[in-house]
C-alpha cells in the first residue's frame, strides 16, 4: 500500500457520467447564474439519479414536512449548490465501487454519515454566513470520497484486517492514513476532484485540510469550518458526546457561537 498506487488509481478512473458532466458545465459560471430550467431537465433525463435525489431529500435529515416529488421543487427548496453536491456524489459512487469495510463501516452507514456532514454544515453555518454555507455544504457531502479510493487500495493489498485494526486503535484517522500511505483520504479527495476538473477552491480546501495553513485567510477559514464538521461527524463518531465536544473547541477557536453549534448538532443527533 502506497501513495503512488493511489495516484495511479485516481489517474485511471473514467470520466463521470454524461449527466454529471452536463451539470458541471452548467455550474461553470457560478451557481447564481445557472439555467434552472436546463438543470432540472438534465437531472430528470436520468431516471435513476432523479429517484436517488428524491429519496435522499425526503429523509428526516432535510426536515421537510411534505414529500418532495419533483426535481424542480427540490432545487427550489434546497438550492442549486446542494443539488449539485447530490449529483456529484451519486456519480462518484457509480465510478468508484468500493467496500468501506477497511474503515469499519458499511456502505450505507458511510453514505448516511456523508449526508449528516452536509446537513450539519448547512444547518449550522447558514445562520453564520448563508452564501458561504451554500459553497461549503455540497463539499461537506462529498469530502470523504477519497476513502473510497483508499478502501480499494487496502482491499487490493489484502490488508483489510490490518488497516481496520489501525483505524480502531487511532484517535486521529488522517494521521493513521498518513502513516500508512503518506497522505490522507481528504488529500485523495482533492486529487479526485482535480482529476475530474472540479472547482479549484474545492481541490485546494481538501488538499490543505491536513496541512499547515494560514488560518486568517479565506481558504484557511473554510478549512477550519470543514474541520469542525469532520470532527463532529466521521466514520468513528457520528455526533457522539465526545466528537461534539471536540468540534465545539474548534468553533470556539474560530470565535463563533458554541451554543448555537451544539444546539444544531444535538438536534441532528436526535434524527440519527
Amino acid at each position: 500500500m502506497n501513495f503512488r498506487n493511489i495516484v495511479n488509481n485516481v489517474d485511471s478512473l473514467p470520466t463521470l457520467s454524461d449527466t454529471t458532466l452536463i451539470v458541471r458545465e452548467l455550474y461553470l459560471h457560478g451557481a447564481e447564474n445557472i439555467d434552472i430550467v436546463k438543470l432540472v431537465e438534465t437531472i430528470e433525463s436520468d431516471a435513476l439519479l432523479t429517484a436517488n435525489i428524491l429519496k435522499i431529500i425526503n429523509s428526516p435529515l432535510y426536515g421537510f414536512s411534505k414529500k418532495i416529488s419533483s426535481i424542480k421543487r427540490a432545487v427550489t427548496l434546497l438550492g442549486t449548490h446542494i443539488v449539485y453536491g447530490l449529483v456529484v456524489k451519486f456519480s462518484i459512487e457509480n465510478s468508484i465501487i468500493a467496500n468501506l469495510r477497511p474503515y469499519g463501516v458499511s456502505n450505507s452507514a458511510f453514505n448516511s454519515m456523508c449526508h449528516m456532514q452536509s446537513a450539519l454544515m448547512n444547518q449550522w453555518y447558514s445562520e453564520i454566513d448563508l452564501k458561504h454555507a451554500q459553497i461549503l455544504s455540497p463539499l461537506a457531502l462529498i469530502m470523504e470520497s477519497g476513502k473510497l479510493v483508499v478502501s480499494q487500495e487496502v482491499a487490493y493489498s489484502s490488508s483489510i484486517k490490518e488497516f481496520l485494526k489501525g483505524i480502531k486503535a487511532t484517535d486521529f484517522i488522517s494521521e493513521y492514513e498518513n502513516e500508512v500511505f503518506g497522505t490522507s483520504s481528504y488529500y485523495v479527495s482533492g486529487l479526485l476532484f482535480d482529476h475530474w476538473n472540479f472547482d479549484t477552491l474545492y481541490v485546494d480546501m481538501l488538499k490543505g485540510l491536513d496541512f499547515e495553513y494560514d488560518a486568517s485567510s479565506k481558504l484557511g477559514y473554510y478549512i477550519d469550518t470543514l474541520d469542525v464538521v469532520r470532527t463532529a461527524v466521521n466514520v468513528k463518531n457520528v455526533l457522539s458526546k465526545e466528537s461534539i465536544s471536540a468540534a465545539s473547541e474548534i468553533v470556539e477557536d474560530m470565535k463563533l457561537d458554541v451554543d448555537h453549534f451544539i444546539k444544531v448538532a444535538t438536534k441532528l443527533k436526535s434524527l440519527n
